[in-house]
């Protein structure tokens, strides 16, 4: 029970690391302002598949793939895997992780679902079931596109306000090993309903979720924005980002000067034509293992809030008119 903080958040005594970190991403990724900072860059966005989705499988064992390298150990080490993504039957996922035969779960945050698989992997290690856990997401703009709207052949025009799904995934080693980036607590999102039904606005649906998830943060760990270098949501875009500050600024809340999206930094809007920013799994994974870690781990940042945001919405709920909710999942992450 020492762990628990508030009514929504977890401390951990003896924090879990993030030991590794690998990730892989597709063309218009490479041609962005963060296309240094990842493992992989490929130009052909199939990754010498026949089908967008095992395209996406295959970034998903790569990704797992450099994250063990790097921490030195073999599937055999890892005690669960948490990994998901956003086709039907998380399908990316059990093809692209079968291979390690590692015990796994299989979860559907939508694009929140990084934050929600380094949330489960650090409660594992602090509670003492592994000392060495993976984490894994992925996105596809091709095989989103597909799901969740037209096949790309349809050529349709994509609304101002719509997001492109970014083409990457992003592994993760969670365990007991010292390094220099410690998971030392995590906020648990709530399901928080606008009722938005514009599912091309995503930035819109989320950024409830993520104000009132930031706000618990807050409330819970008796912190102000101040006491973090930066909070970093998912991929809440242009637009959400807009709303995110306003409604935490009607709680006195101030975040402007350190606030950063993922969906954001991940392209360029002017030049790559992405309308509203970036989205997807894979966003803001990518993003956390090329980017943002390696300045927690230099101590440029000392402690920054991690937000991965999601839009739980399907086809079937789309077309039958329902709203579109948001999840978001706080990670706190310190430099050590």
């Amino acid at each position: 029970m020492e762990h628990i903080k508030g009514s929504q958040s977890i401390c951990f005594k003896d924090s879990p690391y993030i030991v590794s970190s690998g990730c892989i991403v597709g063309s218009k990724e490479s041609e962005g302002p963060l296309a240094k900072w990842f493992d992989i860059t490929d130009k052909d966005d199939l990754f010498g598949a026949q089908t967008w989705e095992e395209a996406e499988s295959n970034m998903q064992k790569r990704a797992c793939e450099l994250a063990l390298s790097k921490a030195h150990i073999v599937p055999e080490d890892v005690r669960y895997l948490f990994g998901g993504d956003l086709l039907r039957q998380g399908i990316a996922t059990s093809m692209g992780v079968e291979a390690f035969q590692i015990p796994m779960f299989g979860l559907y945050g939508a694009c929140s679902t990084s934050g929600e698989a380094l949330a489960l992997c650090a409660m594992s290690v602090a509670a003492g079931y592994g000392n060495c856990m993976l984490a894994v997401t992925s996105s596809h703009f091709g095989s989103a596109e597909k799901e969740f709207r037209f096949p790309l052949g349809y050529a349709n025009q994509r609304p101002l306000a719509s997001q492109w799904t970014v083409t990457g995934s992003g592994a993760f080693i969670v365990g007991e090993k010292k390094s220099h980036v410690r998971i030392s607590g995590v906020t648990v999102g709530k399901i928080v309903d606008y009722g938005l039904k514009d599912s091309q606005n995503m930035g819109a649906c989320m950024a409830p979720a993520a104000a009132d998830t930031i706000f618990q943060n807050l409330k819970d760990m008796t912190r102000t924005e101040k006491d973090y270098d930066r909070i970093i949501t998912g991929d809440l875009g242009y637009i959400g980002q807009r709303i995110l500050i306003d409604l935490l600024a009607k709680e006195g809340i101030d975040i402007k000067e350190r606030h950063a999206d993922c969906g954001m930094m991940i392209f360029d809007q002017q030049t790559q034509n992405t309308n509203a920013g970036g989205s997807g799994c894979g966003c803001a994974a990518v993003t956390l293992a090329g980017y943002i870690l390696p300045k927690i781990h230099r101590g440029e940042w000392k402690r920054v809030l991690f937000v991965p945001t999601g839009a739980l919405m399907s086809t079937v709920s789309y077309n039958e008119g329902a709203s579109v909710p948001g999840i978001a999942h706080g990670i706190v992450l310190e430099h050590c």
